[in-house]
């Protein structure tokens, strides 16, 4: 295995292949990986893919994606066929949201600059397919990534988490001149997250250590001896992990990517709101002890009316059905008897059943997810709007109803 660099690599005309772009070239196993670090905002990547590929020196090429990205990238319509109510059943809603901020924050990059974040990867993609050379989507899958990320994180983590996601959702002034600097030389999911990514290590890890040698890996396992030069399109912030691991990673390709992409199966045990209904389910039951029936009556009236009114809240802030509003309230005080269900969930299918998402509200999803406006008029965002906050709203009854009903019996 050998590393070299860009000043080497020449086209058949005997110019500069990769002119000011940065190259790391690693021979392993018969093969020579020609690793392209981009910047996905550049029109200038763009044109380094193009000649590269048009040099006719490749026998295949590999990109910074996964399926659902390069679909997103290629058929934006494709959401239009996302069937929401499923989204809602299998508890993706939150996955939902964060794919919905990092296409937010890419259409704000596209306004601004005047080019498609990524648009180099799906020129590679296209032009590889137009010369009919294999194409290898080698990056993991971003649903994956949340999730490994999120476990690694603890409560105030996966908070903080959020309102970066949140941030780089509904803002509306201009990427900052700094902000791009980096994204040229980083990646654009770490940049979606926010300045949380660079504070966070086990953030960091996961979606730029993971990913690099998630991608070295990927180029290992779909290895094929008739493809002896491989040309692989990646972030520029990956280009020095990729090279490492493609060039010391020893262990078998298949298992390794199996333990990179799995997400470690824990029990789905809410100790904080297991400990809270304990405090708040105790004392109603010193007030039936103490009080007799007339306190603990008064005590399960405080639990329904916190519980279900603010959940109903939630509900009504999100803009939701009236009905959906009435379920958030009758659902939300009966939380001891269906724990792994958030009220939010039933609230959200009840919206999505009234008010059932058009295809036209799919077909702007990207455009109307960029601003608050945009989420309180379409009928999708506005779905994912009653789950969050209408959970929002149980959560803090759930508290407050801790709080009166200890002061009461402690009084």
């Amino acid at each position: 295995m050998n590393d070299e660099m860009t000043e080497n690599l020449m086209d058949p005309n005997g110019d500069t292949l990769f002119a000011g772009q940065p190259v790391r070239v690693v021979e392993r196993d018969g093969v020579r990986y020609t690793l392209l670090g981009t910047a996905h905002v550049s029109q200038a990547s763009v044109e380094v893919v193009e000649r590269a590929i048009n040099s006719g020196r490749f026998d295949a090429v590999a990109v910074e994606l996964d399926p659902q990205r390069l679909q997103a990238l290629t058929n934006p319509d494709a959401l239009a066929k996302l069937d929401l109510v499923e989204v809602i059943r299998k508890g993706r809603v939150a996955l939902f949201a964060a794919n919905l901020a990092l296409a937010a924050y890419q259409r704000r990059l596209a306004e601004q600059l005047g080019i498609e974040p990524g648009a180099e990867l799906k020129r590679a993609v296209g032009l590889a397919n137009e010369r009919n050379l294999p194409v290898h989507l080698i990056d993991r899958e971003v649903g994956l990534t949340f999730k490994r990320a999120s476990q690694r994180l603890g409560f105030v983590g996966k908070i903080k988490l959020v309102m970066g996601l949140g941030t780089g959702l509904f803002a509306s002034e201009d990427v900052g001149e700094d902000e791009i600097e980096k994204l040229k030389q980083g990646d654009m999911l770490e940049a979606s997250f926010g300045e949380f990514a660079s504070e966070s290590p086990a953030l960091y890890e996961t979606i730029i250590g993971e990913r690099d040698r998630y991608m070295a890996t990927r180029l290992r396992e779909v290895h094929d001896p008739a493809q002896r030069e491989v040309l692989a399109v990646v972030g520029a912030g990956h280009l020095a992990g990729l090279a490492r691991y493609l060039e010391t990673d020893t262990d078998a390709p298949g298992p390794l990517r199996e333990s990179l992409e799995s997400v470690p199966k824990k029990r789905n045990i809410p100790w904080i709101t297991l400990a809270i209904l304990a405090i708040v389910l105790t004392g109603i039951a010193v007030g039936f002890y103490r009080g007799g029936l007339g306190v603990g009556t008064e005590l399960l009236a405080v639990w329904a009316m916190y519980t279900g009114g603010l959940a109903g809240l939630g509900c009504l802030l999100a803009g939701s059905h009236p009905l959906s509003i009435l379920t958030a309230i009758v659902v939300a005080p009966f939380k001891p008897f269906r724990l792994s269900i958030p009220t939010g969930a039933f609230a959200a299918l009840v919206e999505t059943r009234l008010r059932k998402p058009a295809y036209e509200d799919f077909l702007k999803l990207r455009d109307d997810a960029q601003s608050l406006k945009g989420w309180y008029r379409n009928r999708v965002t506005r779905v994912v709007l009653t789950f969050m906050l209408t959970n929002l709203g149980s959560m803090l009854g759930l508290w407050l109803t801790g709080f009166q009903v200890w002061s009461k019996v402690g009084a």
